[in-house]
């Protein structure tokens, strides 16, 4: 073994949205062949990775169905045009390949209670949770909602989570901002969940109603958080909600109230330790009155600590300036280490500009790990075996299904200055990587994204 030295690195999670419900992002079309699919997807892991990006956000259940293959909910209608068809391929488990060979995580993005998005007359395909449980469907608008306060909606979610968190290789489980829906109709409808709420207090029950909702979807938002440390501690969970948690927090902060009306409490999910991040969607600019961005990224970066990280989402789809969005990443990068990242919403937007995608590019022209799984920071990742080749390193690990990859640092100047990620292969025993004559360390870095020591070798 040769000598271990300490290595880091500012980390940073560099994620994107690809949503795939109205095929915003994902696909161009229904029905596209396997190639194509696959060819469009092999296109947004190229970009994304030219645009120094670490992590994909892909939207696999957009109401109750799948863009993976379920053994419980129906293919997706955004592949085929219809729900339950099979489309020919595996969108999740073709990104995988693609992005884990170029080093990209891929986060699971889930829809928890929709079940119909945009229109109440989809033909939904047998075994569809609106069918199997009916009784909790609930028409709001142009959406279907399960009712967040049945247990049995809540159960099928964690199985689903369970499932797809044990059958495919994700980095990450993701839920966005629906909760109880956003409000729709002026005056707003409201939403029909008396039938749930009469039975609760019929039970002994004594919350108020808006405390009772916010106490169904705390009940899911922890037994997903369960489920997933049960079955894979290493992936992490995170949640993106709505930009403002409370009207006046912090002062002069006008708008939704996200707490009351959707009854999402991201902060007490935050202090039960139940998620890992979050990202809430900071859509704003640093000039919008009521909403400003700096105001409201300071104060959501105020509640982290502990390895947990604030990932502001931030609006690509605005169209702000360059130097906007500049300034909005400077900032949240001065919250460091509460804040450790960005997401943008959405693909299309940058993949759509060439000024986005120079400006990411120059954003994140320094490679970086994404921080640590909050809950896996203090497990020890053994240091690689290096073997020193003509121009190369060559790499092996003790438990090579625990790691992603290696870290590959330049000592060149004493200060070790990280080079690249560098993948593990899914099938090779061994790594390895070119390397012009020098001092470098490789380290390890485990699929929860904490690094080995780096084992100090020079190629001649």
């Amino acid at each position: 073994a040769g000598l271990l030295v300490p290595v880091s690195h500012p980390r940073e999670l560099r994620g994107v949205w690809i949503a795939t419900v109205s095929r915003i992002d994902f696909p161009s079309a229904a029905g596209l062949s396997p190639a194509a699919a696959r060819a469009e997807l092999a296109g947004i892991v190229e970009t994304a990775a030219d645009a120094g990006l670490n992590a994909l956000f892909f939207h696999v259940r957009t109401e109750s169905d799948a863009l993976y293959r379920s053994a419980r909910e129906p293919w997706s209608r955004f592949l085929s045009g219809t729900q339950g068809v099979d489309p020919g391929y595996d969108p999740l488990d073709t990104l995988l390949d693609l992005a884990h060979a170029r080093g990209l995580e891929v986060h699971a993005w889930v829809n928890p209670y929709r079940a119909m998005a945009g229109s109440t007359s989809v033909a939904t395909a047998p075994g569809h949770i609106t069918r199997v449980l009916p009784q909790h469907a609930i028409p709001y608008g142009a959406n279907v909602i399960m009712d967040p306060s049945a247990s049995a909606v809540r159960d099928w979610v964690v199985a689903e989570v369970r499932d797809l968190v044990t059958s495919y290789d994700v980095d990450g489980l993701h839920f966005d901002d629906y909760f109880y829906p956003y409000p729709t109709g002026t005056p707003a409808v409201a939403f029909n969940d008396d039938a749930g709420y009469r039975g609760y207090v019929a039970d002994g029950g004594t919350l108020a109603k808006p405390d009772w909702r916010r106490s169904n979807v705390n009940a899911l938002v922890e037994q997903v958080s369960q489920a997933i440390t049960q079955v894979k501690p290493d992936v992490r969970f995170g949640i993106s909600p709505f930009g403002i948690y409370r009207p006046g927090q912090p002062p002069g902060i006008t708008g939704l109230d996200a707490y009351e009306t959707l009854a999402c409490d991201s902060l007490h999910w935050l202090r039960q330790g139940w998620v890992d991040y979050l990202a809430p969607q900071l859509y704003w600019s640093t000039t919008t009155p009521g909403q400003r961005f700096d105001l409201l990224v300071d104060w959501w970066a105020q509640h982290f600590g502990g390895g947990r990280t604030l990932m502001p989402g931030l609006g690509l789809y605005r169209g702000f300036s360059s130097s906007e969005y500049r300034t909005q990443v400077s900032l949240s990068r001065a919250e460091a280490p509460n804040a450790a990242g960005q997401v943008w919403f959405s693909y299309s937007n940058l993949a759509g500009s060439a000024a986005y995608k120079a400006l990411l590019a120059e954003l994140y022209s320094r490679p970086a790990l994404p921080p640590p799984v909050a809950t896996r920071r203090a497990v020890p990742v053994p240091a690689p075996q290096v073997s020193v080749l003509p121009g190369a390193l060559s790499a092996t690990h003790v438990q090579p299904s625990t790691i992603r990859g290696y870290t590959l640092y330049s000592l060149q100047t004493g200060t070790p200055a990280l080079l690249r990620f560098v993948p593990r292969s899914v099938l090779a025993a061994h790594t390895t990587v070119t390397a012009p004559p020098g001092r470098y360390a490789l380290a390890a870095v485990s699929r929860a994204d904490v690094e080995s020591q780096g084992v100090v070798v020079d190629v001649p």
